[in-house]
């Protein structure tokens, strides 16, 4: 069988509920390596809270994380690929955030994040480490930063969405997670885990059509829709199931074990 290229989100896809990886998924990924079949994980995260599943599944190759705003090798720091936002735009965004009266603004660059203030979005991203700076954002934002997450109420986010669409369109793009909070996680424009993918086919030997990829959630959508096989699971949101090729059963319930065992293990 032709080698493959298979990029796994984490959150929603591998990992179940509790951010754990079942023990089925990990021993058919080793299996699916073992036929020589490349796995790359392909997330949201930033690397500190993504490298430890890496470790766990003894993948090889690069990461995408932050969406494709950074692709980097944990064992080959040389391979460090950054596409951050313009430090004056990342200003000017602030400024927009202050005018709004949002809650709460999250700063990351690369794997440093700092944070207006501590509340329950920091706890629940922080991933038990703390911020580098705590307090006016602008302090710390002495370089052009990978991306910013902003925790607002639910009813600010969609004429904070039209706003950074009309004064940022081109220079940024924004996703919106509604749960556990209603954020705002902004990025440097046309930067997807599609963008990402296709800088590591290149460095990995494959070819577009040989990326087989799994998703859940709205960042994975240019994923999903790149990819010469695009998957969405079962609990993923509607948007991705209708762009997806198929469908697989939920994160809770086997679904990414299931189909690469369909795909590759029949015949093993």
């Amino acid at each position: 069988m032709k080698r493959r290229l298979i990029a796994i989100d984490l959150d929603g896809t591998m990992l179940t509920h509790n951010k754990t990886i079942l023990a089925r998924t990990k021993q058919t990924i080793k299996r699916v390596r073992g036929l020589g079949h490349e796995v790359v994980i392909a997330t949201g995260r930033p690397p500190r809270s993504s490298v430890n599943y890496h470790r766990e599944l003894e993948l090889t190759t690069p990461m995408v994380n932050f969406n494709g705003a950074l692709i980097h090798d944990p064992a080959r720091p040389e391979l460090d690929i950054h596409f951050p936002m313009e430090r004056e735009v990342a200003l000017q965004i602030l400024g927009e955030c202050k005018r709004f009266g949002v809650d709460n603004v999250m700063m990351e660059i690369k794997d440093r994040y700092f944070a207006q203030q501590i509340d329950e979005l920091i706890h629940f991203l922080g991933d038990g480490s703390d911020p580098t700076g705590v307090g006016p954002i602008e302090r710390y934002l002495l370089e052009h930063p990978t991306s910013m997450l902003i925790r607002t109420s639910k009813e600010t986010i969609q004429p904070l969405r039209e706003t950074l669409n009309q004064s940022f369109g081109g220079m940024v793009a924004h996703r919106y997670w509604s749960a556990p909070y209603h954020v705002l996680e902004v990025i440097k424009a046309n930067i997807s885990k599609a963008t990402g993918l296709e800088i590591l086919v290149d460095q990995l030997g494959f070819a577009r059509e040989d990326v087989i990829a799994f998703g859940d959630e709205e960042n994975d959508l240019e994923m999903i829709e790149w990819a010469g096989l695009g998957i969405a699971m079962g609990n993923a949101n509607p948007v991705l199931k209708k762009v997806a090729d198929r469908i697989a059963d939920t994160n809770e319930n086997n679904g990414l074990s299931s189909v690469l065992e369909e795909l590759f293990l029949k015949d093993a």
